[in-house]
């Protein structure tokens, strides 16, 4: 178990840019692709953090430019529910102990993510999905841009 830098002020730890790396790979480790770039999260009233990541994806042959957004309602200290850019739900984080768990069921396929804050300027994700149409991990690291 990897211990983490307590989060106990989301906003104040997430606003701002954060540069990116995700690596992606098949079960037995094999690179399957990458993405690299930048991620914004910003402030919005209510208690809403905007999550807008930006930049390049290599998947197999294909490589251009890619994006999404998350929206981070912050429901206590380092805690919020995380909201995809449609509306739907996507998973809880909580970040006070600065390691956080979770599961995300997407149709038949199982996601399972980590969260690990290192320190007040990087933190990385890891999501394992398993099932029938999906097995690979994708591991990404952030680290504060200026």
């Amino acid at each position: 178990m990897t211990a983490g830098f307590a989060v106990e002020d989301l906003p104040g730890f997430f606003v701002g840019r954060w540069g990116l790396r995700r690596g992606i790979v098949d079960d037995a480790g094999a690179r399957l692709g990458g993405f690299e770039g930048e991620a914004v999260f910003s402030a919005e009233p209510d208690g809403l953090l905007v999550y807008r990541e930006r930049g390049v994806l290599e998947l197999g042959a294909h490589r251009g430019s890619a994006q999404r957004t998350l929206h981070y309602r912050v429901t206590g200290p380092g805690r919020a529910s995380v909201f995809f850019d449609y509306g739907g739900f996507f998973h809880d984080l909580d970040l006070r102990s600065g390691r956080w768990c979770v599961e995300h069921p997407c149709r038949a396929d199982s996601y399972r993510g980590e969260f690990v804050v290192v320190g007040a300027d990087s933190w990385w994700q890891r999501w394992r999905v398993s099932g029938p149409a999906k097995a690979h991990t994708l591991t990404t690291d952030f680290e504060r841009v200026g």
